[in-house]
């Protein structure tokens, strides 16, 4: 991989991770994104999302959680479900004319969510049936596992749509929602085949500071709308790149 490549990666990265951390997510679908803009293969992106999930989504979930954010009851039933599920998907290996499609509408959908996601909190009537709980966390790990991507795109407008959390506890249940489902969707990545690029420390370490910054905002309910909607076109782009590569 080029250098400047590398370089322009990593910043894309450091932004991604400012950006999704603001309102609980990790950024797995901005960097499946980035990659597809710069033409990485499909077998590269899958492990090197995950991983940057799981940095993103660890301190998310802790700076959530201190602001107290997170529900027990909100969370347990879906990531029960989901985590063997996205093991198996990780494993899984989609061809690339069936994954690159699938990621495109993802990401499509994503971009979709953060333009009309309301700035104001939308009060929670209800929590889920369990059973619905599971139900949902399964689907929601498979396609995580498949796709490479930790499932709060899915977990968070389902969430906020079907009046189960507000805005601020949807981003306190989705970080740790996304950190278990991306820690097992690597998990059965690698164990089908490893092959995370040799610059992920140093993009480890960029999604870390850039989470840092960006959950420490969104802790702090400071409106991201604005920069939610710029993150989209980029994310429409690359969905478009992805499909017609």
């Amino acid at each position: 991989m080029e250098l400047s490549t590398v370089v322009a990666l990593s910043v894309a990265f450091l932004a991604i991770a400012i950006l999704y951390s603001t309102v609980g997510h990790a950024g797995a679908s901005g960097y499946l994104a980035v990659m597809a803009l710069f033409s990485l293969a499909p077998d590269v992106m899958r492990p090197t999302a995950l991983a940057l999930n799981i940095i993103v989504a660890t301190v998310a979930s802790v700076k959530f959680y201190r602001a107290g954010a997170f529900s027990w009851r909100l969370f347990w039933p879906f990531a029960l479900a989901s985590i063997p599920f996205a093991f198996v998907g990780g494993a899984l290996t989609l061809p690339d004319f069936v994954y690159k499609p699938i990621v495109g509408v993802i990401l499509i959908v994503t971009a979709v969510y953060m333009i009309i996601t309301p700035s104001t909190a939308t009060p929670a009537t209800r929590l889920p049936p369990i059973w619905l709980a599971l139900v949902l966390g399964a689907v929601i790990g498979l396609l995580s596992g498949l796709t490479g991507v930790g499932g709060g795109i899915f977990i968070s407008p389902l969430l906020i749509i079907a009046l189960w959390a507000d805005a601020r506890q949807s981003a306190g249940v989705s970080a740790p929602f996304i950190l278990v489902n991306s820690l097992a969707g690597l998990l059965g990545r690698l164990s089908s085949t490893a092959n995370l690029p040799p610059t992920i420390p140093i993009w480890a370490m960029i999604a870390f500071i850039g989470a840092m910054i960006g959950a420490e905002i969104g802790s702090k309910q400071v409106n991201s709308v604005t920069l939610r909607r710029l993150l989209a076109v980029v994310l429409v782009f690359g969905a478009i790149k992805l499909v017609l590569a």
